[in-house]
């Protein structure tokens, strides 16, 4: 009942604080992050594994610490210790703060607007997208996000508990920093992104299955068995392939990075993406977070019926 408890407050304060504006324990961490990067950086793998022990391991050891301590001297305070922890770990409300810019400056015909907005959620050359493009770009950010921001840490903390979930957080903020296939990351950055590929491996199942749920579930299970083995992520294509069928969007397709355009297999299926795809699809997360929420629910409630 606890874990269920925790997860209400924890999305609770999300709602109501968002992410906190000012000394995010993200930002200390990354620049812990980059700190190790620097006294250990090495072309090779072996480096990496260190670097990534180094940065995640002492954080996730003192929430452990913590959260035992509480749990053994109050339920009351280790309780709001979890949900403070979770809340820190999740960023639900950043989704729509990112999003809906985009969509409303894509419905007002403010292209420019559109893109300046959606490039703070992607990577890609937004001055070299069209309106359809934009609304893509989007589209596909909150249906992943809503597994890297959202489910993985809900998983690992239903799991874990407090330090699963900042676990979760930290090994998913490093392969954001060091997972890339560049020549300085390839290797270095190999174990950030294996760890991250292997903790995000159920959630974005049950993210993606969530997502068919609640939307086409016909078209959502095609587009997820067909589409996504043919992402490069293991992870992201099925969660974007099952939410763009559940949307009945077309999703995916070639994306400028880098000066130029990069080939990529389509996703969903059905109409064009526009600012009503951006809504809808942070409908679809927001309606999975409510299901998730569900459920932990009654499974504490059944939980605790057979224990009683």
């Amino acid at each position: 009942m606890s874990t269920a408890v925790a997860m209400l407050l924890a999305l609770g304060l999300d709602a109501w604080l968002g992410e906190p504006r000012r000394a995010h324990p993200l930002v200390g961490f990354g620049r812990l992050a980059q700190a190790v990067e620097g006294k250990v950086y090495a072309e090779r793998k072996p480096a990496g594994v260190v670097a990534w022990c180094l940065a995640v391991l002492p954080p996730v050891a003192l929430v452990s610490a913590v959260s035992l301590a509480l749990h053994a001297a109050s339920g009351w305070l280790a309780g709001a210790f979890d949900a403070v922890v979770l809340y820190l770990a999740t960023g639900h409300r950043s989704l729509a703060e990112h999003a809906m810019p985009v969509a409303r400056a894509l419905r007002a015909g403010d292209l420019d607007g559109a893109r300046a907005a959606v490039a703070r959620m992607v990577s890609r050359d937004a001055p070299r997208l069209d309106a359809t493009q934009v609304a893509a770009a989007a589209t596909e950010s909150v249906l992943e996000n809503g597994n890297d921001a959202v489910f993985g840490a809900l998983f690992w903390f239903a799991l874990l508990g407090a330090p699963g979930a900042v676990l979760y957080r930290l090994a998913n903020t490093l392969d954001a920093m060091w997972g890339y296939r560049t020549p300085r990351y390839e290797r270095f950055g190999w174990a950030a992104a294996r760890i991250d590929d292997a903790l995000n491996y159920l959630p974005a199942r049950l993210a993606a299955l969530s997502y068919a749920l609640l939307g086409d579930t016909a078209r959502a299970w095609r587009c997820w068995r067909t589409q996504a083995p043919t992402w490069d992520s293991p992870n992201a294509g099925p969660v974007m392939a099952a939410g763009a069928g559940a949307l009945a969007v077309r999703l995916g397709g070639a994306a400028p990075y880098d000066g130029h355009w990069e080939a990529r297999p389509e996703l969903g299926e059905g109409v064009p993406p526009d600012a009503e795809a951006i809504v809808r699809a942070l409908r679809l997360v927001r309606h999975a977070v409510l299901l998730w929420l569900g459920v932990s629910c009654v499974a504490a409630l059944l939980w605790r019926t057979l224990h009683a």
